[in-house]
């Protein structure tokens, strides 16, 4: 599936969660390559405290990795962790990013999760998020993989790389679309008019659901009326969803929701690994 993966790793559980399910979507003849920033700026006099630590870390990684994969690439760097890593995407042609989506136990867990989001939002390659608690799937080969969509040039990248994975896979995609009622008001014409947009998101669904059926790909629709982010979560939970797969941007009008930031939101909640797509910025709205 991929050539090269990169696994930002700070030894935490969560990253180490991020490093195993990497380990499993690799295959053989895949390239890990483990990167550990650590925090603050390096200016050659750090102790050696902090030095050991990152070897001692990238040392387990290695061990961890190297029982799925022949070729596991360690890398130590100091800076800026949001910087670093998009640098070495760039520098290295990595092709998958895996991450937790909190990694650092020690210290504040919004500070790494800045830097999730960080990557997330900026790198030009697929990202997938992994969180580490004992009531978050982390199966793989996939059985269920989940795409939300609205629409979206972004959201319809989403589902073509969920139609890929479930191929490859052999799970089945659910496609949910939610009809955002957050917006609206609870008289009569405003449910006529939700009524309008769910008939409205069936009918694309449907649309949808045949151009994945060609592939031969067991396929299921959804439509559900709520909060869209909490609709997707607990679509996922209810579904026993493995992976979900979301754009990381969207078209925001009458019928499409800003996926972009509703993709941040399921981040933080979902029950399962979450990978991230966008579209080629030539096809971006």
């Amino acid at each position: 599936m991929y050539d090269r993966l990169l696994v930002p790793t700070d030894g935490s559980g969560r990253a180490n969660a991020a490093l195993e399910l990497a380990s499993r979507v690799a295959s053989p003849t895949t390239t890990i390559h483990v990167l550990v920033v650590p925090d603050g700026d390096h200016d050659g006099s750090s102790p050696d405290a902090l030095d050991r630590t990152a070897r001692e870390i990238l040392a387990d990684a290695r061990a961890t990795a190297a029982a799925d994969v022949e070729t596991v690439v360690t890398e130590e760097q100091y800076g800026d962790p949001r910087d670093r890593i998009l640098e070495y995407i760039a520098s290295v042609g990595i092709e998958l990013v895996v991450m937790g989506a909190h990694g650092r136990r020690e210290a504040e867990p919004v500070v790494l999760g800045r830097v999730t989001e960080g990557v997330v939002r900026h790198a030009p390659v697929p990202v997938l998020v992994v969180r580490a608690s004992d009531d978050i799937q982390s199966r793989y080969p996939f059985d269920r993989v989940l795409v939300p969509t609205d629409g979206s040039e972004h959201a319809r990248v989403a589902v073509e790389r969920g139609v890929e994975i479930a191929a490859e896979t052999g799970a089945a995609i659910h496609l949910l679309s939610v009809v955002n009622i957050t917006r609206y008001g609870t008289d009569s014409e405003t449910d006529a008019l939700v009524d309008r947009l769910e008939e409205k998101a069936k009918c694309d669904l449907e649309a949808a659901a045949e151009g994945v059926a060609v592939d031969g790909v067991n396929v299921r629709t959804a439509v559900t009326v709520g909060t869209v982010a909490v609709e997707i979560s607990t679509y996922a939970e209810t579904e026993d969803i493995d992976l979900l797969v979301m754009g990381t941007h969207g078209r925001s009008d009458s019928d499409r929701e800003l996926l972009g930031s509703i993709t941040e939101r399921v981040l933080r909640t979902a029950p399962a690994p979450v990978l991230t797509v966008r579209a080629r910025e030539t096809e971006s709205s």
